[in-house]
């Protein structure tokens, strides 16, 4: 028995002793399958398995360029720039040259001018001017402060990027069309092919010149900004439509703006036939005096006898 119990003993320190020295080398997993240690790993190896993989961030450069791109797809914007504006200057005829000098110092032009002198201080001006797009804005607050007190501006502008894109799509097509009509006469063996294909190069050469002309207007248009300045003089009335009277009022006014109108239009049409009328009145009273007199002077028909009564068989 103590030779039984003696060899138990040694048989459960040796059970013991593997089961310490097998626990460090495999370990079970929650799912029940077997896992392969990392206790026998380098450290920085064993962070390397156990850390998520991290996505590279983005670099400070690829941010400067989509900015970069941005600024390029902003300039490439075709926009065409409209403005009005009203001036009540204390000399209508000084504003408008000082406001030539600050547009030609501006890059800009004169396109159109016209003028009304009805004393200096009734006196008008409408100039229309070509200004970059870069100094527009500096221009107009210009000439609203230095030419006098502005009464009214008004700004527009209009996005042509899609008829610019439009108009030069068209216009390529139409140039390799034409090249094709071209090199197709070349090859054309009878005159009826020759004067078909010259038709057909008239038609798109015309179409060409048209598209051409659009193109050309757009870039004047977008190249420019469009400026109409108008100078009033110090006592001269301008009408603001924004405070016209509605309802009855309103129809009132413009019925005696449209009977005024027409009045000054009948009484203009009659001053000019009335010395057409002086001169015709005489010929036209000495015709119908000589006619009449012509009349008066014409023998009167020879009476005929008179006619016999029907008798009893007549009737």
């Amino acid at each position: 028995m103590r030779r039984i119990r003696l060899g138990i003993a040694l048989s459960a320190c040796a059970t013991l002793l593997l089961a310490g020295c097998g626990g460090g080398t495999v370990e079970t997993m929650s799912g029940g399958a077997p896992a392969v240690a990392t206790q026998g790993m380098a450290a920085p190896e064993a962070r390397d398995l156990a850390a998520p993989k991290k996505q590279a961030a983005p670099q400070d450069g690829g941010s400067a360029v989509s900015g970069v791109k941005l600024a390029q797809r902003q300039q490439d914007r075709q926009v065409i720039y409209t403005g009005s504006m009203t001036v009540r200057a204390k000399q209508v005829i000084p504003a408008a040259q000082q406001a030539k000098q600050l547009v030609t110092a501006a890059g800009g032009y004169l396109s159109k001018e016209e003028a009304e002198s009805a004393g200096d201080t009734e006196d008008s001006a409408l100039l229309e001017f070509k200004i970059p797009p870069t100094r527009y804005a500096d221009v107009t607050a210009r000439l609203g402060k230095d030419l006098g007190k502005q009464l009214s501006m008004t700004q527009g502008t209009q996005d042509v990027t899609l008829q610019v894109a439009d108009v030069e799509s068209r216009l390529t097509s139409a140039q390799k069309s034409l090249e094709s009509l071209r090199t197709l006469l070349k090859k054309a063996e009878t005159i009826g092919q020759v004067l078909q294909v010259e038709r057909e190069i008239n038609s798109r050469e015309a179409d060409l010149e048209a598209l051409q002309a659009q193109q050309k207007e757009l870039a004047t248009q977008v190249a420019m900004a469009t400026l109409t300045l108008r100078l009033v003089g110090p006592v001269t009335v301008v009408e603001d439509p924004a405070e016209e009277p509605a309802g009855f009022l309103g129809g009132l006014k413009a019925g005696w703006e449209a009977l005024v109108s027409f009045t000054k239009t009948a009484l203009t049409v009659f001053g000019a036939l009335l010395p057409w009328l002086v001169v015709m009145a005489p010929l036209v009273a000495a015709a119908v005096f000589l006619v009449r007199r012509n009349r008066a002077r014409r023998p009167a028909p020879p009476a005929g006898p008179e006619p016999a009564e029907p008798g009893p068989s007549a009737a």
